[in-house]
């Protein structure tokens, strides 16, 4: 496979999917070369079957010609758009905002999906609290033994349309720690038992509540800090086409990218949550449940 250009730039976890799901890979620069060097470089790999079009810049008429003729001869060539949604699953977002036609695509779930996730919702929700009562009860004692204060931690988060509401965890941290927006790796807010908790997902049990109150899904979109979301909106301004739907206490992008550090992280996360709101379905609602699963049995470390 040859991947023509670096408009989108693959994180390294995917590098290492892709190494794995093909058994050659090639990123091929696209910018100031000429139609002979690119078609030279297609031509070198005899392994190559597939070309991915990762370039922002215009593509000339001649290599236009020169790949549907390589059809001909076996060979597919797919956008990096639609690479990305099937063998990444999750939706491309340009850097630059010249190209907003992914975001058509995105609709808030329909009467049919709504019906089908609420009664995924009630059933696991109800199922969760029963089967984790004794976790729950025993972190109610750690968290009193290595840090006193309140047991829940409470915080206004954006929900369904932009609309605020009250989202409830175990507290993970020392209360009064120093403020941080984001959680760093080795964060010394944190307590032993709440590095757990995060670590195995058990701090945000608490949230069922919220998803029998309506707040909030099993799965969807995490449900962000409303100070968080004003600042991510300056820098991303589609980032509230998430809100399309009510988020939840996991989701797509939680069990496929780790802790976000930095806008850029932000950034990835939400074109994980655009494919999944894009592409809903009941099997992907369960798959996502599998590997949370599979995350808290520490299968997988995000």
């Amino acid at each position: 496979m040859i991947i023509l250009g670096q408009k989108y730039k693959f994180q390294p976890f995917e590098l290492e999917i892709l190494h794995r799901r093909f058994d050659a890979l090639r990123i091929v620069p696209y910018r100031d070369r000429t139609f002979d060097e690119i078609r030279t470089e297609i031509e070198s790999d005899r392994g190559t079957k597939l070309i991915v079009l990762n370039t922002r810049y215009e593509v000339p008429n001649e290599l236009i010609a020169y790949l549907t003729k390589l059809e001909l001869r076996g060979y597919t060539y797919t956008t990096i758009e639609h690479f990305m949604e099937r063998h990444l699953h999750k939706c491309y977002i340009p850097e630059d905002h010249t190209d907003l036609r992914f975001l058509e695509d995105v609709r808030p779930y329909s009467a049919w999906q709504m019906i089908q996730k609420r009664t995924i919702d009630y059933l696991f929700s109800i199922g969760l609290l029963l089967v984790s009562s004794p976790i729950l009860l025993y972190s109610i004692s750690r968290i009193h033994r290595e840090s006193p204060g309140r047991l829940l931690f409470r915080q206004m988060r954006v929900g369904k349309n932009g609309e605020d509401f009250k989202c409830i965890k175990f507290r993970s941290m020392h209360e009064n720690s120093h403020h941080d927006p984001y959680t760093r790796k080795n964060d010394t807010r944190i307590y032993p038992w709440g590095s757990f908790m995060r670590r195995t997902r058990i701090d945000e049990i608490p949230q069922i509540f919220n998803v029998l109150r309506g707040d909030m899904h099993l799965i969807g979109p995490r449900a962000e800090w409303n100070i968080l979301v004003d600042e991510y909106e300056t820098q991303i301004p589609y980032y509230h086409e998430r809100h399309l739907v009510a988020p939840g206490i996991t989701g797509w992008a939680q069990v496929n990218y780790p802790y976000g550090a930095n806008i850029e992280d932000t950034r990835q996360k939400l074109m994980y949550d655009l494919y999944y709101i894009k592409y809903w379905s009941l099997a992907l609602e369960l798959r996502v449940i599998w590997k949370t699963v599979m995350v808290v049995m520490g299968k997988k470390g995000l």
